[in-house]
């Protein structure tokens, strides 16, 4: 495997990881499961967006049933979620941290996907979106939840930041773990931006907002 290979590959395992605890603890936190639902809402939210992208990129089998590794890392991620996640006073900060690293390894890992199986740079930015954003979708759907897509501004806009910034260094030929991780650290400071301050994109006014006429 060549030395890009393994930067994704442990990119791409990372953000598994993080993902499977973030579904894992929302599962705790929102709905009454046992382990076996508590480590299935984990796996699903780590998996869901890597599956969606290699469907859309025509790559089947997906990564995640090709790779054990995949399998293995979501499995324990929820299973340690599971063990101490009730030890955890306030769930809301670590599920919050936690979301924004899957959100921005994945992002960076989709586009960068993308980019190797030969599309362009705009298909390579909204895939890494797409790849950030799957996971976090269908967890909020199964707890019955709005997805945090459609309902927070400084989620999929992030996404496409990481994305966009992992197209602009590998088109620059300067792409490696150094710049990977750079592009990960910017989704993730611009999404923990929005949730420390709660931004969001704007949205229309409804008929009762005081500002209307």
């Amino acid at each position: 495997m060549s030395t890009g290979g393994h930067v994704l590959l442990a990119l791409d395992l990372t953000g598994t990881f993080a993902f499977a605890l973030n579904g894992a603890l929302t599962a705790l936190r929102m709905a009454r499961l046992d382990i076996v639902g508590v480590v299935t809402l984990g796996m699903i939210t780590a998996l869901g967006g890597g599956i969606i992208r290699d469907v859309l990129l025509d790559s089947l089998p997906p990564a995640t049933f090709g790779d054990w590794r995949y399998l293995a890392v979501a499995a324990v991620g929820g299973l340690i979620a599971f063990t101490f996640g009730r030890r955890l006073e306030l769930l809301n900060t670590p599920i919050n941290i936690l979301d924004a690293a899957g959100l921005s390894l994945f992002a960076v890992t989709g586009a960068n996907k993308a980019l190797q199986l030969g599309l362009g740079p705009a298909q390579a930015v909204i895939l890494g979106a797409i790849t950030g954003v799957g996971g976090g979708t269908l967890r909020d759907v199964l707890v019955r939840q709005v997805p945090s897509v459609l309902s927070s501004g400084l989620y999929a806009i992030p996404a496409l930041i990481g994305a966009t910034a992992t197209v602009a260094v590998t088109e620059l030929h300067v792409y490696g773990l150094a710049t990977a991780v750079g592009a990960a650290a910017l989704c993730f400071a611009v999404r923990m931006v929005g949730v420390h301050f709660d931004i969001d994109a704007p949205m229309p006014r409804s008929a009762g907002d005081p500002d209307d006429g």
